[in-house]
């Protein structure tokens, strides 16, 4: 599908999303047009199917996810998704600032411009490299719903967006041997939820799929490990012999495993901590 590299000149002053202090960077942006824009219809009929599959987000994502450029699979996506009456924009730009407004997307806010439009429908693209790694289609006049809303959304796993805006979100970012940033949907880390007070805590995924395991790093003893987690956390240990490094790394952690994948050791400035298997996802009631 596409497309050039964009060059940015910013538009006349627009109205703001509520998050933005009117000072920042406009949520649209003119650039010099695409090499070979997204081509396909603006409209595909979407359909909820109930499971987190990249199967489903294309299929309920519509246009939005066929318009993507994602190295991967469409990391998130969907619509349509009402707004209420009396919501809707005034122009395809205030339909845009309505979907953040509306569902709060833990992705970048600025920075988009239009790849293409039509009557009724505008595509909003967030460009890396020139490729479009967030999607956004907004709809006029949708039943019941005067005005321009959020029509089909989609967006790329988070580790393909400029780490400029990951490192100012929650996101953990792993590179490989390489220095190359690592899917989230292959290798993710994160702190304990503060509802469950487990902040101290912190939860590895790896794999894809089926074989997708969380591990946890416990030195608090916050989580409940008789229920939680396979074997007891250990925070100084010796490396063992058939460790192999898996040449992740996140910050100063670099992440060993052995052939069995039974325990993640991480090494550290201060030596190799074993985070064990959990029995089940980190959820607490």
């Amino acid at each position: 599908m596409h497309r050039g590299l964009v060059a940015v000149t910013v538009l006349a002053a627009v109205t703001v999303v509520a998050c933005d202090d009117g000072n920042g960077p406009d949520v649209v942006v003119r650039g010099t047009p695409p090499a070979s824009p997204y081509s396909g219809p603006l409209y595909v009929p979407t359909k909820f199917l109930d499971e987190n599959t990249p199967k489903a987000r294309r299929i309920e994502s519509g246009a939005a996810g066929r318009a993507l450029e994602c190295d991967g699979e469409v990391y998130e996506g969907g619509g349509p998704d009402g707004w209420s009456e009396g919501d809707g924009g005034k122009t395809p730009e205030e339909g845009l600032k309505l979907y953040f407004d509306m569902f709060q997307p833990a992705l970048p806010e600025h920075g988009y411009r239009v790849e293409r439009r039509d009557a009724h429908r505008v595509l909003y693209s967030f460009d890396v490299g020139g490729r479009t790694k967030v999607a956004v289609v907004v709809a006029k006049d949708q039943k019941d719903r005067p005005g321009w809303g959020p029509e089909t959304n989609a967006s790329c796993d988070p580790a393909e967006l400029p780490a400029s805006f990951t490192d100012s979100q929650d996101y953990e970012i792993w590179t490989d041997r390489n220095g190359g940033r690592v899917p989230l949907t292959e290798i993710s880390s994160y702190a304990g939820a503060e509802h469950c007070d487990w902040q101290q805590a912190h939860f590895l995924d790896l794999g894809r799929g089926e074989d997708r395991r969380t591990y946890a790093r416990d030195p608090d003893d916050v989580l409940d490990a008789d229920v939680m987690l396979t074997t007891p956390y250990r925070g100084d240990v010796r490396m063992p012999a058939d460790a192999h490094d898996t040449g992740y790394h996140y910050h100063d952690w670099r992440l060993w495993l052995t052939d069995d994948k039974s325990t993640a050791y991480v090494r550290t400035p201060g030596g190799v901590e074993a985070w064990p298997l959990t029995k089940s996802g980190p959820a607490c009631k």
